[in-house]
């Protein structure tokens, strides 16, 4: 077993998994660094959750080849999950159990100081310890699990939709956690299917589609290809329908509906012209709201890709 390193990160190169005649997973290659939060999006069933499980060894790939933190995948993937700590995105909590006695369950085996670690991220959550499983909400029971991820010395961590079914302050103090790990020089790979406040902090982006990758970057070149965009929305698809028939003026490079919404990409640099030219289309039906420089990930596939998220 090689030894485990912190300045190894996550190397997969062509990690492949076929469910029968389906395939989850076309040959995959992902690097996540050392210091780094590393975002693993798409839509539901685009792969994510397959590939993280591949990761650690939870569910055996048909092909390529892993290594975390230095070590080698191998077999039933025991090495690299000591080097690891892994959040599944499925939640199968023991409802009976105290809130604090559920996060020695997690931790069991891990080095004794790890538990008072997972307590101190839980206080920090406001999760209270002496409450039963049970009384929790899905999003309480989400951050539990986090908290018992987050506590472990070692060098990566793999979190598969950890924001799921948080409100924004709690997604707010998730990504603190999250990002002092990361200055620590901790590896973290996190899955999510929509961009928000967790995204933000990824510094690079890997988008899943069907069980291939179709576009890696930089967070920084994705607020790129949003800073163009405009969103208009309306009440419902026939106001979007009758102001876009009144739209063919406005100076639009181009633009396209996406349910009760158009997004159009603007010409130049200052978005000032193209607002103006909005807010005074005569006979045009008023939009509910409207944003810009802000891409959701609905967009992204459909404006990008010619694919939708779902």
């Amino acid at each position: 077993m090689v030894a485990p390193t912190t300045a190894a990160g996550i190397v997969a190169r062509g990690v492949t998994r076929r469910f029968g005649s389906k395939l989850a997973l076309e040959p995959v290659d992902l690097d996540a660094r050392p210091g780094e939060i590393t975002g693993l999006l798409g839509p539901n069933g685009s792969g994510k959750s397959t590939l993280m499980r591949c990761l650690v060894g939870i569910t055996r790939a048909d092909g390529g080849e892993v290594s975390v933190a230095g070590v080698t995948l191998a077999g039933d993937g025991l090495a690299v999950r000591k080097v690891c700590a892994y959040a599944p995105g499925e939640l199968s909590l023991f409802g009976e159990l105290r809130a604090d006695e559920h996060l020695a369950w997690l931790v069991r085996g891990r080095p004794r100081d790890t538990l008072e670690r997972a307590r101190s991220i839980a206080r920090e959550l406001e999760l209270p310890l002496a409450a039963r499983v049970r009384t929790f909400s899905h999003g309480m029971k989400r951050q539990l699990l986090f908290a018992a991820t987050m506590a472990p010395r070692v060098p990566v961590r793999i979190l598969d939709e950890a924001s799921e079914g948080l409100d924004p302050h709690k997604r707010g103090a998730l990504v603190a956690v999250l990002e002092r790990d990361a200055r620590a020089g901790t590896t973290i790979l996190l899955s999510s299917h929509h961009l928000g406040e967790v995204d933000r902090a990824c510094k690079e982006l890997v988008f899943l589609h069907r069980g291939k990758v179709i576009y890696r970057g930089s967070s920084v070149d994705v607020r790129a290809r949003a800073s163009h965009r405009v969103r208009v929305l309306f009440q419902d698809d026939a106001e979007r329908a009758r102001f876009e028939a009144r739209a063919q003026s406005l100076p639009a490079s181009r633009r396209h509906a996406l349910g009760s919404a158009l997004i159009f990409e603007y010409e130049g640099d200052d978005p000032r012209p193209f607002l103006a030219a909005l807010a005074t289309l005569p006979d045009a039906p008023a939009p509910r709201a409207l944003d810009y420089g802000e891409l959701s990930l609905e967009e992204l596939y459909r404006d990008l890709y010619g694919v939708e998220a779902c």
